[in-house]
C-alpha cells in the first residue's frame, strides 16, 4: 500500500511524500533542505527514496528549500509549463538539474501523476492526482481561492485527499492582516477557507473518498481544532471513522503517515 506523509504544512512551509521507504516522490519543497531532510528521516525515508520533486506553483513556501534540495537529491523536478519556466528563470534549480514539463501522466517509480489546474494568486498552480500501481489514487489539492469544475473532476474518486483549509472567515476578517491581505486571501484566487472545504469534503465522500487530510492551515488565521470542526459539522450526514477518515495535517511532521 502506498503512504502520504505530510511532512510540512502550513502558510509557511509545504511539502508531502507520497510512496514508501522504497521509492516515491515530493509534491513541493517549501523548507530548507536540512529540515525536509531531517523531516524524511523522521518519517524512517531514505533519501534514495525520492524519485522525483512534483511543484504545485512558485511560491516560497512551496519551493523555499527547491535549489539545494536539487543540488543533493540530483532527482527531476516536474511542473507545469509556466511555473518552470519561474524556476528557471529564478534560479531555483541546482545547475544540470532535469527540469521537466508536466504534460498528460508522469510515471515516477510505479506511481503516475497527473497536474490539474488550481485557482491561485500566481502565473500558473495545481494540484495532483497520484494512481498507484494497485490502483490506489490519491490527491494533494491546496492553494485554492475556490472549487473549480477541474479541480472537483480531479478529486472525485480518490481514496485520500490531502485538501486545503486555510483560514476561517471570521478569524480572517478580525484578525491582524491588512485588508489587501485579507481581499488576497478570501478571493477567488487565495485560498480555501474551511466552510468551503467542508462542502467539497463532502462531495467527496458521497462520491467514496474514505480519507481526509486538512492541510496547508494559517497559523494567524485559523487552528487545527476550529478546522476540524467546521469540516465535521459540515460531513453530519456521515460517519466519522465508519464513512471516513479525517486527520489535520501538523504544521512539521510528527513522523506519522496515512496508508490509502
Amino acid at each position: 500500500m502506498a503512504r502520504i506523509y505530510p511532512l510540512f504544512s502550513s502558510s509557511k512551509g509545504n511539502a508531502s511524500f507520497v510512496g514508501s521507504p522504497r521509492g516515491g516522490v515530493l509534491i513541493d519543497a517549501g523548507v530548507s533542505c536540512k529540515r525536509l531532510m531531517q523531516a524524511l528521516g523522521d518519517c524512517g525515508i531514505p533519501e534514495t527514496a525520492v524519485q522525483g520533486i512534483f511543484i504545485t506553483h512558485d511560491h516560497s513556501d512551496h519551493v523555499k528549500g527547491l535549489r539545494m534540495v536539487t543540488k543533493r537529491l540530483g532527482v527531476p523536478v516536474y511542473a507545469q509549463a509556466r511555473t518552470l519556466r519561474r524556476l528557471v528563470d529564478g534560479e531555483l534549480l541546482a545547475p544540470g538539474c532535469r527540469a521537466v514539463e508536466m504534460t498528460g501522466r508522469v510515471t515516477a517509480g510505479d506511481m503516475e501523476l497527473t497536474a490539474f489546474d488550481t485557482p491561485h494568486d500566481t502565473e500558473q498552480s495545481c494540484g495532483y492526482r497520484i494512481t498507484t500501481a494497485d490502483g490506489r489514487h490519491c490527491a494533494v489539492c491546496t492553494d485554492l481561492g475556490h472549487v473549480t469544475p477541474t479541480v472537483q473532476e480531479a478529486l472525485l474518486g480518490c481514496d485520500l485527499v490531502l485538501l486545503e483549509a486555510n483560514y476561517d472567515p471570521r478569524m480572517l476578517a478580525n484578525g491582524p492582516y491588512p485588508a489587501y491581505v485579507k481581499q488576497r486571501i478570501a478571493s477567488e484566487h487565495g485560498h480555501l477557507s474551511n466552510p468551503d472545504s467542508g462542502a467539497l469534503a463532502a462531495e467527496l465522500i458521497a462520491a467514496g473518498t474514505t480519507r481526509l487530510i486538512l492541510g496547508h492551515l494559517s497559523q494567524e488565521n485559523n487552528t487545527p481544532a476550529l478546522a476540524e470542526r467546521t469540516v465535521t459539522e459540515a460531513l453530519h450526514s456521515f460517519r466519522r471513522n465508519g464513512d471516513y477518515l479525517l486527520e489535520v495535517a501538523p504544521v512539521e511532521t510528527t513522523g506519522k503517515m496515512v496508508v490509502f
